[in-house]
């Protein structure tokens, strides 16, 4: 397909090509595989599924998870072949249901994309403080201030990469396909040849943890049905942000068939990747009283296993994987800022709709990076004896349910619709019946889990309670959807009738 098909195509679905279209195939599947990022989220978030489960919430959890996630992204390659325009999961739900569906959509995957900004940020700077506390021998001590001031560089640079470096964007994005390829594998090779001993296969694959302080340990009920589930936060979380591939779908050439090819590919290939990845994590794991005692903190593996260079060494690839992440992350959410705005839905939206002379939304760009610091501030305090901020889990927990609560609404739509749908050149066929609903539950069930409490401590009415402890996910999702809920039956009813045309019939290209 051409730029001038892509343009005509986008015309047809009501807008003006605003948006500079110089991105290849590769390169829209590189932004979603970035976003997705092995080296952050499996870093990061390793500790949840250890102290959730153990062993098996990761070796198990990670590829039967990941089969319900691709699920759910056949379902959306299926709807942005239909409709590749930026915004798109708002824009899919506000033309297959009415304009309430579209607004409630747009503003969790906005929330969403927020938060993963947000809690991708203050992961890398999380690694960085402990690079530069191990380059400077200590002399850098890596507190949670420090922690936090480097989040704010970090989101700040980038901010700027966006703004002015536009055409290096799409590079950069490529760049960062090939470092996550070749930077895994070069931790997965450390972490085969380098360490004395391995732990066994028995270990790796039927080896159950359990330090949420819940039930009777991992012989119980309690453990099966809610703590382990709870685990699973590792893989829905660093698989997700694959909407990204819909959000540049206007500015990717062929957009109708790369852009939903991009978008299941960088599950699948993820998916492989971060499971060999986690394996490899999972042998190297042979100081078990030590990981534990670190609250199942990734780094405590490479400090048992490996001498100092090395494990430095793995951080440092972990970290720049990390960064490119977060680059993706903020385009993304900024693309879908400059669309939901160019809609009206968002206040001041003719401020954050406006593009500069490089055709770059960067109104947006600084509005999004400033709302990531914002909900990240709890992340400065952290409950006795966790290196890891329970704030950070919780903005993690916002991101999963903002995003597959957003994805949720178009797929449900979509599936109610039925053969009324006219699918663009990617479609499911007959198949879509039995995938949607697979796609739906599956939401639904991770959505309830990942609001409920990380700990005893987070239990009000608990003897233990405090308030650092609190996943306070439901709170912020909770008074976002009853904001958003008053905000539509109070004003937005009246004047948010879904996508706004910027181009008449007239203007459309002629073929």
């Amino acid at each position: 397909m051409t730029t001038e098909e892509d343009s005509r195509r986008l015309a047809e679905l009501g807008y003006k090509q605003e948006l500079a279209r110089t991105w290849s195939g590769f390169s829209n599947f590189a932004i979603s595989f970035s976003i997705i990022s092995i080296l952050a989220g499996c870093f990061t978030t390793f500790g949840q599924a250890w102290n959730y489960g153990g062993p098996i919430a990761i070796s198990w959890g990670w590829p039967i998870i990941s089969l319900f996630i691709l699920i759910i992204g056949f379902c959306m390659s299926e709807l942005v072949s239909a409709y590749p325009t930026a915004g798109g999961i708002y824009w899919w739900a506000a033309k297959l249901g009415k304009p309430i569906h579209g607004w409630f959509t747009g503003w969790l995957n906005l929330i969403g994309l927020i938060a993963v900004t947000a809690s991708v940020d203050y992961g890398c700077a999380t690694f960085l403080n402990i690079t530069l506390n191990r380059l400077t021998g200590g002399a850098w001590e890596g507190t949670l201030p420090q922690a936090f001031l480097l989040f704010v560089i970090v989101l700040a640079l980038h901010a700027l990469i966006n703004i002015f470096s536009h055409r290096l964007i799409s590079l950069l994005q490529n760049v960062s396909v090939w470092w996550h390829v070749v930077g895994a594998a070069i931790v997965v090779a450390i972490l085969i040849f380098a360490p004395s001993d391995h732990q066994s296969a028995s270990f790796v694959f039927f080896g159950t943890n359990d330090n949420s302080g819940f039930g009777d340990g991992s012989d119980g009920l309690p453990f099966w049905l809610y703590v382990l589930p709870l685990g699973f936060l590792l893989t829905q979380y660093t698989i997700t942000g694959f909407d990204a591939c819909a959000h540049v779908s206007e500015e990717t050439q062929g957009a109708a068939t790369s852009a939903a090819r991009g978008l299941w590919q960088s599950i699948f290939y993820s998916a492989i990747g971060g499971w060999i990845l986690l394996l490899s994590f999972l042998f190297a794991a042979t100081n078990v009283d030590q990981l534990n005692k670190d609250g199942g903190f990734v780094g405590s593996i490479f400090e048992s296993a490996l001498s100092s260079p090395l494990a430095t060494a793995i951080f440092a690839i972990s970290t720049i994987g990390q960064f490119f992440c977060g680059m993706s992350c903020v385009t993304s959410m900024s693309r879908m800022t400059y669309a939901f705005s160019r809609d009206g839905a968002v206040p001041g939206w003719r401020l954050w709709s406006r593009v500069d002379r490089n055709r770059t939304p960067v109104n947006a760009i600084i509005a999004g990076c400033l709302a990531a610091a914002l909900i990240t501030l709890p992340a400065l305090y952290a409950p006795p004896g966790l290196t890891t901020p329970v704030a950070f889990y919780a903005v993690v927990s916002i991101a999963v349910i903002g995003l597959y609560l957003a994805f949720l609404i178009p797929i449900w739509l979509r599936l109610r619709m039925g053969e009324a749908f006219k699918p663009g050149p990617w479609t499911l066929g007959r198949k879509y019946k039995a995938l949607c609903w697979i796609a739906c539950v599956e939401i639904v069930i991770v959505s309830i889990y990942f609001v409920m409490p990380f700990s005893p401590a987070g239990v009000p009415g608990s003897a233990d309670f405090t308030w650092t402890s609190v996943n306070y996910a439901p709170i912020a999702v909770g008074v976002v959807l009853i904001g958003i809920a008053l905000w539509w039956a109070l004003s937005a009813r009246h004047w948010f009738t879904g996508p706004r045309r910027t181009v008449d019939d007239q203007e459309m290209p002629v073929s």
